[in-house]
């Protein structure tokens, strides 16, 4: 449990975040590296530790989603791994040049990008998570607060231990990377008002805590992550490889912000696609919640995972095998719905139609909007961001996966010669 008020901890950061403006980007890559080979040779603590987190959580029948999301294995270790790999082989954003000109009055002006100083993320059950933060906020040259889920604490706390062994080995502080294990909530509600200490805090969880966040932090909020995520079948589009991109969305992880949630359907279409899409899907299987119009291409078969929509459905992330279904006109329908429905995360259009896709991709306003492909992309490494520390939905200062540039801000650098304001 906590050995430092948190105040003492956010000072600690400070400091830490101060000596990290030296960290060479050398040096930043060396240590990335280091990480990523010790990870592996931790492997058999880190899975133990993840093991113990996995009984606990099946004791108290948490849901498979849950668990799923929660689950570290050596594959899953090895992506890791990989995603910082991908990192190294990204430029460091820190003393990059943005702007650079002379004034009239004889001063060399220029526009730096430089760290934020100090992030705070507080997150769920998804272990991975703590390392995607530390290696993007070490390689931004951010120092960061991490408060994890509990379901996930053995696990953190020895990834942690081991972030704090290569830390070491690079002569930098550990407090460069802190980890707030105390379940207490107590501790989040001081955390969103520490904006002495942290220059941005970024929730990753569901929408209570980021309304809380929203509500409560005196400080800039992040947020993002939760995706109510829908694909249009339009009239035009293949529809044996429109099965194959659904199911990708779909199944290939359904615990994730960026899995498919409803699939609107052109109702010129409907009767051909929506049986080959439950040929498909019932083997794994998945629930279809169905509109009146699918209702009667497909049936009420609850038991065969056919069952209708109700009140709430499509606004529902369903973080599971389930899909909602819904036959709409048109192009413009399917825009209607994807407006009053949508967290603007992830939408996308399958069609061959190019005045459609224009028309879509033009009126949706999600972070990411997809022309022929899974909503599964919307991820850091998939965009070679070499990670992410959040999909962000809002429309200021970073939107889409956050990676590297977005945990850098700017400043003016201002070089005279003796020079004065006349």
């Amino acid at each position: 449990m906590m050995e430092k008020d948190l105040t003492e901890i956010g000072k600690d950061a400070r400091l830490a975040a101060r000596q990290l403006l030296l960290f060479s980007n050398e040096k930043k890559d060396q240590f990335l590296e280091t990480l990523a080979l010790s990870l592996w040779s931790e492997r058999e603590k880190i899975l133990e530790a993840n093991s113990a987190d996995v009984l606990k959580a099946r004791e108290k029948m948490f849901s498979e989603a849950l668990i799923d999301r929660l689950l570290l294995t050596e594959k899953r270790l090895q992506g890791m791994m990989a995603d910082i790999r991908q990192l190294i082989e990204l430029p460091d954003p820190v003393g990059k040049v943005l702007e650079e000109k002379t004034l009239s009055n004889g001063i060399r002006a220029k526009r730096q990008r430089v760290p934020l100083g100090v992030l705070a993320v507080i997150y769920e059950a998804r272990p991975n998570v703590t390392v995607d933060i530390t290696a993007l906020a070490l390689k931004s040259g951010n120092a960061v607060l991490l408060r994890g889920g509990k379901e996930t604490r053995l696990t953190n706390l020895t990834l942690v231990e081991v972030i704090h062994q290569v830390l070491v080995k690079f002569e930098l502080p550990t407090t460069a990377v802190q980890f707030i294990d105390d379940p207490d909530r107590r501790y989040v509600n001081k955390l969103v008002k520490m904006d002495n200490y942290v220059d941005l805090l970024i929730p990753r969880g569901g929408n209570r805590l980021q309304e809380f966040c929203k509500q409560e932090a005196t400080m800039p909020v992040m947020t993002g992550g939760i995706g109510i995520c829908h694909l249009f079948v339009d009239a035009s589009a293949d529809l044996v490889r429109v099965v194959d991109v659904v199911e990708n969305a779909k199944v290939q992880r359904p615990s994730v912000c960026n899995a498919l949630d409803t699939l609107l359907v052109h109702q010129n279409v409907a009767n051909t696609i929506l049986p080959m899409l439950y040929e498909r899907l019932k083997r794994y299987p998945v629930e279809m919640k169905l509109d009146e119009y699918s209702a009667a291409v497909l049936g009420i078969q609850p038991e065969l995972g056919l069952v209708a929509a109700v009140e709430g459905d499509y606004d529902q992330e369903w973080l599971a095998l389930i899909l909602g279904i819904k036959v709409v006109e048109d192009v413009d329908e399917a825009i209607h719905h994807i407006w009053q429905h949508s967290t603007f995360h992830s939408d996308g259009i399958l069609s061959e139609t190019k005045e459609n896709i224009n028309k879509f991709v033009r009126s949706v306003d999600s972070a990411a909007v997809y022309v022929n492909a899974s909503t599964r992309f919307t991820d850091g490494a998939q965009l070679g961001l070499g990670g992410e520390v959040a999909v962000s939905t809002q429309k200021l200062h970073a939107r889409g996966p956050v990676g590297l540039e977005a945990l850098t801000s700017y400043k003016w650098i201002l070089e005279g010669d003796y020079t004065v304001r006349e």
